[in-house]
């Protein structure tokens, strides 16, 4: 496993419980018919209460094509997809994890996925390259990311004033040894656009085994609905505790899934069951 990064952050609060939602979106070739959804969207939840927002994986742009992500790419800290997202954590004094942003890679042809994070200063504090890159031939479906996408090789989880947050993007979500390279995190987000094929029959099940096995909260944001590439995303937003409860779920389509993390509730179910502690089998990388 690829080395951990932790970002440290100074903390100006320190509350035990936060809300925290997550979007879902049905997301367009439409880069600015994207973002006025998702300012929206990002609205209903700031004044739902939520302090922490995260959007789907490619929320700014799903393509007719893999190579349309790439025509649009942007380079660290610049372009209107970053302003934007800046300008609105700023405006709504929120938190902001933006499921994924295409940057720039060292190939012409990719780019990096990578999931930003913005405080509620408009700054960006923090940023995941996805790790696992999504392969499936199956019937008529057929996805090959390593063709548009360079991956990252970084573990990456940040202290912010809500807790330990642990980053990954989608596909991660099938590699259990990824989340247990984050250490101890109050939060694990992932930002999806899982296909309808692979969602209906591993989604849930892998969202909760990652919230139980981990003993935290997992906020799982994700595409929910049909493209105009003809696509079809599994859509099933969640926020699932460290029992493995859902205490929110959309379906399908545009809004918003939302609700409480407590983190006295993390620190009570990791002394009842220190399954955390249990661990006798170091990690391999």
């Amino acid at each position: 496993m690829a080395e951990k990064k932790t970002k440290k952050l100074k903390s100006t609060a320190s509350d035990d419980i936060v809300k925290v939602a997550a979007v879902q979106m049905a997301s367009s070739p439409n880069v600015s018919a994207n973002l006025v959804e998702a300012k929206r969207l990002i609205e209903m939840a700031a004044k739902a209460g939520a302090k922490l927002v995260v959007l789907p994986e490619y929320f700014c742009i799903m393509g007719l094509k893999d190579v349309d992500k790439v025509a649009i790419r942007e380079k660290q800290n610049e372009g209107p997809i970053q302003q934007f997202l800046s300008k609105t954590a700023k405006a709504y004094k929120i938190w902001i994890v933006a499921g994924s942003v295409p940057l720039e890679s060292q190939h012409a042809n990719k780019v990096r996925n990578s999931c930003l994070v913005y405080n509620d200063k408009g700054e960006q504090v923090a940023r995941y390259d996805k790790i696992h890159l999504f392969g499936l031939d199956m019937g008529t479906e057929h996805y090959h990311e390593e063709n548009t996408i360079e991956p990252g090789d970084t573990v990456v989880t940040l202290d912010t004033p809500f807790g330990r947050i642990g980053l990954s993007i989608c596909y991660d979500l099938r590699f259990p040894e990824l989340y247990r390279a984050m250490g101890d995190v109050d939060m694990i987000v992932v930002p999806s656009a899982f296909t309808e094929t692979t969602g209906k029959a591993h989604w849930e099940t892998l969202i909760r085994a990652r919230a139980i096995e981990n003993l935290t909260y997992v906020i799982a944001s994700a595409q929910g609905g049909y493209h105009l590439s003809g696509r079809e995303t599994h859509g099933n937003s969640m926020i699932v505790d460290p029992w493995g409860v859902v205490l929110d779920r959309l379906p399908r389509g545009s809004g918003i899934v939302i609700a409480n993390v407590n983190r006295n509730y993390i620190k009570n179910l990791r002394q009842s069951l220190p399954a955390l502690k249990h661990k006798t089998i170091k990690a391999i990388s």
